[in-house]
């Protein structure tokens, strides 16, 4: 669990790096142009997020004992939010993820950057994360 606070911790202390929300905003879009893209084929109405304004697709593999997720979104800002959830939670054994308190994440202050529906987008997100991580367990 260690490591996946220290994830949040880095993530937090990079957002902390710009004086104001416009350029953390900008960061985190800047976030979003790293992300991988998602295949085609798995950009299919069954792999979307629900709760998200924009779309959000999101796939789950489990890689010996650990889940790698990978996602991608048609909106710039979301792109970068997907890339922070799958920084922090890619890499985990699902039991972790299950058991893991989400409300470590009000440490990013995000709900001082994004709007109240992009915020609901990232619970959907993480719904949808741990979901697969019980699936998996």
């Amino acid at each position: 669990m260690k490591m996946v606070e220290n994830r949040i911790d880095e993530i937090k202390d990079d957002l902390e790096l710009f004086d104001d929300d416009l350029q953390k905003y900008e960061y985190i879009i800047d976030l979003g142009k790293s992300l991988e893209p998602l295949d085609e084929a798995h950009k299919k109405d069954e792999n979307l997020v629900q709760g998200c304004t924009s779309k959000v697709w999101l796939i789950c593999e489990k890689k010996d004992d650990i889940l790698v997720f990978k996602a991608d979104s048609n909106a710039a800002i979301v792109k970068g939010l997907v890339k922070i959830l799958l920084t922090i939670f890619s890499g985990m054994k699902p039991q972790e993820i299950v058991d893991f308190d989400t409300q470590i994440l009000q440490k990013l202050n995000l709900q001082e950057i994004i709007t109240p529906n992009r915020q609901s987008g990232v619970q959907g997100m993480i719904k949808r994360i741990k979901e697969y991580a019980n699936a998996f367990a």
